[in-house]
């Protein structure tokens, strides 16, 4: 699973794409090398290659800090999500030279300022590799599951009559966005998965042997302590989110349950119903008034609305998110990297498939109930649909640094998968409108479970305020409006053609 002395986590390389663990100062920062100036400490993988993060491509840890003090800047520095995947890959090359002439014998084996409290003969095999996937893909499982269960309860809330805001799926992705805010900018909740003298002790030893015994790379500063106090605090920053974003239970927070709260398919699917005048998609629990009919450029006056309305919370949110975590930053209060790592870690592996497999034997005995049934169907698909988000992201958000391709694809296709759904779900097939009761649940539970935890609003607009102005205008701008689109022509399609059938499981 993963690699631990002192309670330490390692990933190895190949997920090193995940941008939910790229966020800028995320690495160890033992000085610079290359002569580059980089601040970030290079570790050795499992397999010799490298260990840099396996999952720097996932957005919910890659992104920059939402939060830029020109006050503070010697602690919380805007960096650019592009600029850190170019920077992270140029050390990764940096790094693999380094290993190959190691391996070649022409180099000692790598010093201890490389691979923190890992020594040379114990590296990770297959095994510990394996171990430590499997114990991400469980609490990808069991907070996905928490993260669409807190989204419908939160929808049937937030449905009332009168509400202000006629989409009820905004405050879910309103509170998951001021989670990842809260999450990527924390820095008490794992405090105690990083010691500073863990990182300085190897570099102590270091130091009573002749410098001639020891291969180190070019312009390698060997003294961590030195500097000025603030860029001693910087790197102890830096330190503290590198050591973070390699703790399978952050990954699970941030990919799993932040991910999962909030959904971009049913964004997109209100931003719809809005443009065709539709009915809402939760309705709330009274109906006091008939549907209002509007004409054409009202419609477009209530999605600009929705719009403008969502992606402007979640930022607000996200931000404010940030500024909570550096308000409490004082506050003591944090998990033991033995509880983490020693309980947590395998509680997770042993409960979540219990979890799901009770959920899908619960479903074969669907409930009378619509809500009962609506919600366990929700948690079969959920983990599908989130685990698949975080291997899109590990391997397709580094392809184009100013254009996260894994986020912006799983979004897509989760809101054309939604749209088909929604046809099948009011489609009349032989007098039977959605295959009944059950064929009706089983496709909510689809655009619910499976496209509400594909999708996410959180990591998107954690990439909107990560990315470089005009490069997020282009990201958000075409991830809306090409989503939108394929809802044009697959739910659009029926509504003005046959129109839409009452399904026989509305809440």
């Amino acid at each position: 699973m993963e690699n631990r002395s002192g309670d330490m986590y390692s990933l190895s390389v190949g997920n090193r794409h995940l941008n939910e663990l790229a966020a800028p100062g995320p690495v160890e920062t033992l000085s610079h090398y290359g002569g580059q100036g980089s601040e970030r400490n290079l570790r050795r993988s499992s397999n010799g290659d490298e260990s840099q993060d396996e999952f720097m491509n996932l957005n919910e840890l890659a992104a920059p800090s939402p939060v830029d003090n020109p006050e503070e800047h010697h602690r919380y520095r805007h960096e650019f999500l592009e600029e850190q995947h170019l920077e992270e890959n140029r050390e990764s090359i940096g790094l693999r030279n380094f290993i190959d002439l190691e391996q070649s014998k022409e180099l000692p084996p790598a010093p201890p300022e490389f691979a923190p409290g890992i020594q040379s003969d114990q590296r990770p095999g297959v095994t510990a590799k394996i171990v430590l996937e499997l114990s991400i893909l469980s609490y990808l499982i069991l907070f996905s599951i928490l993260g669409a269960l807190a989204r419908l309860g939160l929808q049937v809330l937030t449905s009332y009559p009168g509400a202000p805001i006629p989409t009820s799926v905004v405050w879910a992705n309103v509170g998951g966005s001021l989670i990842m805010g809260y999450l990527s900018e924390d820095r008490q909740l794992f405090k105690m998965h990083i010691r500073r003298e863990d990182l300085s002790s190897g570099l102590k030893a270091e130091s009573s042997e002749d410098s001639s015994n020891t291969a180190t790379p070019p312009n390698q500063d060997r003294s961590y302590d030195s500097g000025t106090p603030e860029e001693i605090q910087t790197r102890d920053a830096k330190d503290h989110m590198t050591r973070k974003k390699t703790i399978p239970l952050y990954i699970g927070l941030t990919t799993g349950f932040c991910g999962s709260f909030t959904s971009f398919s049913s964004f997109i699917r209100d931003v719809f119903l809005q443009l065709a005048n539709q009915p809402l998609a939760v309705k709330s629990r009274i109906e006091v008034s008939e549907d209002i009919v509007r004409g054409g450029g009202e419609n477009t006056m209530a999605v600009i609305a929705i719009i403008f309305l969502t992606v402007g919370l979640c930022i607000s949110a996200l931000k404010i998110g940030a500024h909570l975590a550096i308000i409490l930053g004082n506050i003591d209060g944090s998990l033991p990297s033995w509880l983490t790592s020693k309980v947590f870690d395998r509680f997770i592996v042993l409960s979540a498939s219990c979890v799901w497999i009770g959920a899908i034997i619960m479903a074969v005995w669907p409930p009378d109930d619509k809500w009962r049934g609506q919600v366990l169907f929700a948690i079969i698909f959920a983990p599908v649909g989130t685990i698949l988000r975080f291997y899109a992201s590990v391997h397709l958000n580094g392809v184009i640094a100013s254009f996260p391709l894994g986020t912006f694809s799983v979004n897509v296709f989760g809101t054309a998968v939604l749209g088909m759904s929604w046809d099948l779900q009011r489609a009349s097939f032989g007098g039977m409108v959605g295959g009944g009761k059950i064929g009706c649940q089983v496709l909510q539970g689809v655009q619910d479970g499976f496209c509400g935890c594909l999708t996410t609003v959180s990591t998107w607009v954690l990439e909107l305020v990560g990315l470089k102005r005009m490069h997020a205008y282009v990201y958000g701008g075409l991830s809306t409006a090409i989503s939108l689109a394929f809802l044009v022509v697959i739910m659009g399609t029926l509504l003005w053609s046959r129109g839409f059938e009452s399904p026989a499981c509305v809440l």
